[in-house]
């Protein structure tokens, strides 16, 4: 079985049987190779070793890309059972240093190298399964059952970019060199770089629900741009010409960063590229597992914020307009070059797909024309900070894929490296990573007069959390008084002289009950299962302001800015904490609660029984359960045999507030009779929904 030669699956055309067999064939390699990548770390002890200080250790992410299968096959209903609760909330996020990811040891106790690897195996089996079974009609679009079992390998493919970066950061001592893994061996001088001309013209960018291949919701919509002419740089930056900047001071001189670069140069220490390693005689290279002597021929590798000083060095020494290249420029060039798609081409035009190497080979190796490497060898930092598309939407099974990095904080990175596969070798695919982040990236400069768009401070358009943010922090609508004030205020009062240290918001969407909580508790700990929202938390407490947009009517829309100190809620902070998390899943630590508010969550569950059976390990003796739901019980979200009410027992009315006496009477005593909290949604500026929620208090017994 080749691993190091495969390609993406194309999903509009053949035989659905052929489909399946080809689909199980992507799966197995793509599981294979991701194992054999951590063959690389020379023991046990390595994989709970954290070299990369912003990410988990390897011992995580092998856990982690099986993980996703059983949760993304759970979200998309195609399973209903987990394999391990426990090791499907230990290894769900904490993948980019997003400032909710998790990434204190302190929480983890982690499971054996073994376990793990046995529980990869009971998840290979199950996946194996569910492809030979799952019915299967052509074409697989985004709303096809296929389409999970192809969010679950890509992603694993990923992973084999992000985790070879974290095995390259290892002490040379805890990694091995295999034959699977062998380098380039081709070095030499670097050729002289020169700047030629680019015709400018029209980008056209985005697919099409149609498209034939497996696409991240970032990759759907429309962008066009008119691209003026420019230049750019034959080669890739190489190690020898980064060593001009170097030598002239760099990273000593303040005038060639940004603010946000040297900053980073201060807390780094920084004084060459990450890979570079100074010894007597001057430089040797770290590829995934050697160290190697200096190949001054292969690009350079660096994080953005040092490609952005070496332009501006690079315009100070020649007079030049040198910045990195914006997305539209990259697809520019790369587009009048007509290079082949992957998995269409026959051999991979450049070092790329793992077909050559598993490490960067000379910058003028691979020939495009007049250029190299448009794509291949290494990623390319852009001057781009990613964004959705015009008409972008969330994959509801990925929701925090992409829109965690709308934060002007995330810049994209193009053309693949020399691990790159799947998705991420092909034209379309668009990776983002924090400006201080290390991939397999690199760039090339451009010398432009047409300027770059700023990033401004995003107004969120999407509908749901741009209409919770009103719901949240908007004004009151005909009357009704916000909702989540409403619960906290009722929450505080019925405390009563209970202790108030620890408080549990689950379903805290963007927060406004987590803020209000936190007036009167310890600490407040915000669980949702969207990404999306949780951003949005975030970014309140971080910086203390939202801004969104919100629909009046057809394409009019209205932009809003709330800020913490308008409702007294500025300093609050620190006494919270915003989880991304299943309620039905919680990682362990989350316990010890004097109060957990549930709010419109249960009927929005896929196993609430599950939840209400579990939910009192959670809760100190004597502590409270505020369940507020409007019982709007639909199988969409919840298969009618696990609704907790709202049917039919016997043939008599069984109503969910019957049900919640029945499964919470072991550990629980509800408290007085249950209360109606009215709500309303703003959809347009002349179209609301007005719902009330019942909301009951129980207290824990035993």
């Amino acid at each position: 079985m080749d691993l190091r030669n495969t390609r993406t699956t194309i999903l509009n055309t053949g035989a659905p049987d052929d489909k399946r067999s080809e689909i199980r064939a992507y799966f197995h390699k793509t599981y294979s190779i991701d194992e054999q990548l951590y063959d690389t770390l020379a023991d046990d002890a390595a994989f709970t070793l954290r070299a990369e200080p912003l990410r988990h250790p390897p011992i995580f992410y092998l856990g982690h890309t099986a993980v996703f299968y059983i949760n993304k096959l759970i979200v998309a209903r195609i399973i209903d059972e987990r394999i391990n609760p426990r090791f499907e909330a230990m290894f769900a996020i904490g993948v980019d240093e997003m400032s909710w990811d998790d990434l204190d040891d302190a929480h983890y106790d982690w499971p054996t190298v073994a376990e793990v690897k046995a529980y990869r195996d009971q998840v290979r089996s199950l996946v194996d399964s569910v492809i030979e079974t799952l019915p299967l009609t052509l074409p697989i679009d985004w709303d096809n059952p296929f389409w999970a079992i192809m969010m679950g390998i890509e992603h694993q493919r990923i992973h084999l970019e992000t985790s070879s970066v974290i095995l390259r950061r290892m002490p040379l001592d805890r990694v091995r060199q295999l034959p699977l893994w062998d380098i380039c061996t081709e070095s030499g001088e670097a050729p002289r770089n020169e700047l030629l001309p680019v015709a400018g013209g029209k980008v056209v960018l985005g697919k099409t629900r149609t498209h034939p291949l497996y696409g991240w919701d970032n990759e759907y919509g429309r962008h066009h741009f008119n691209v003026e002419d420019f230049d750019a740089s034959r080669y890739l930056v190489s190690n020898r010409e980064f060593l001009e900047f170097v030598e002239a001071g760099g990273y000593r001189h303040e005038q060639y960063w940004t603010d946000e670069g040297w900053r980073w140069v201060g807390f780094s220490k920084a004084q060459q590229p990450l890979f570079w390693i100074r010894d007597d005689n001057g430089y040797r290279f770290r590829t995934m597992a050697r160290e190697i002597s200096m190949p001054w021929n292969w690009p350079v590798e660096v994080n953005y914020l040092e490609a952005k000083a070496f332009c501006n060095w690079k315009g100070q020494q020649s007079g030049l307009p040198i910045r990195l290249p914006t997305e539209d420029e990259w697809y520019r060039l790369h587009d009048l070059h007509e290079i082949p798609d992957q998995p269409y081409w026959e051999r991979a035009p450049g070092n790329i797909n793992l077909e050559y190497w598993a490490s960067s080979c000379p910058v003028n190796r691979f020939v495009f024309g007049d250029f190299y490497d448009i794509i291949g060898n290494v990623w390319q930092w852009t001057e781009t900070p990613i964004t959705g598309f015009t008409g972008f939407e969330v994959h509801p099974w990925y929701d925090d894929f992409s829109t965690p990095t709308f934060d002007t904080q995330h810049n994209l990175i193009k053309g693949g490296s020399w691990i790159s596969t799947g998705n991420e070798a092909t034209r379309d695919s668009r990776y983002a990573f924090r400006r201080h982040f290390f991939q397999h990236a690199g760039f090339r400069y451009v010398a432009a007069e047409q300027s770059v768009e700023e990033p401004e401070a995003m107004y969120e358009t999407d509908d749901a959390v741009a209409q919770y943010c009103d719901a949240h922090f908007g004004p009151d609508k005909f009357g009704v008084s916000n909702f989540p004030v409403q619960l906290a205020q009722i929450c505080l009062a019925d405390m009563g002289g209970r202790p108030k240290r620890r408080a549990l918001d689950l379903g805290c969407a963007v927060g406004r009950a987590s803020f209000e909580l936190a007036r009167q508790f310890a600490l407040v700990t915000g669980v949702d299962f969207s990404a999306r929202f949780i951003r949005i938390a975030h970014q309140l407490q971080d910086k203390g302001v939202i801004h969104y947009q919100l629909p009046e009517e057809g394409e009019i829309v209205s932009f809003h800015e709330k800020r913490l100190a308008e409702f007294g809620l500025e300093g609050l902070g620190d006494r919270i904490e915003f989880v991304q998390g299943d309620a039905h899943n919680l990682k362990a630590q989350f316990t010890g609660y004097d109060l957990v508010l549930a709010a419109n969550l249960l009927d929005r569950l896929y196993d609430p029984a599950r939840f209400l059976a579990m939910i009192h390990e959670r809760i100190n003796p004597g502590g409270l359960l505020v369940i507020a739901s409007p019982y709007t019980w639909l199988e969409e979200f919840t298969k009618k045999s696990h609704w907790v009410g709202g049917i039919r027992r016997a043939g008599e009315p069984f109503t969910t507030l019957q049900g919640l006496d029945d499964q919470l009477a072991s550990h629980f005593c509800r408290l007085g009779e249950p209360r109606d909290v009215e709500f309303v949604l703003r959809e347009t500026a002349r179209k609301f929904q007005h719902t009330v929620s019942q909301l009951t208090v129980w207290e824990k017994t035993s």
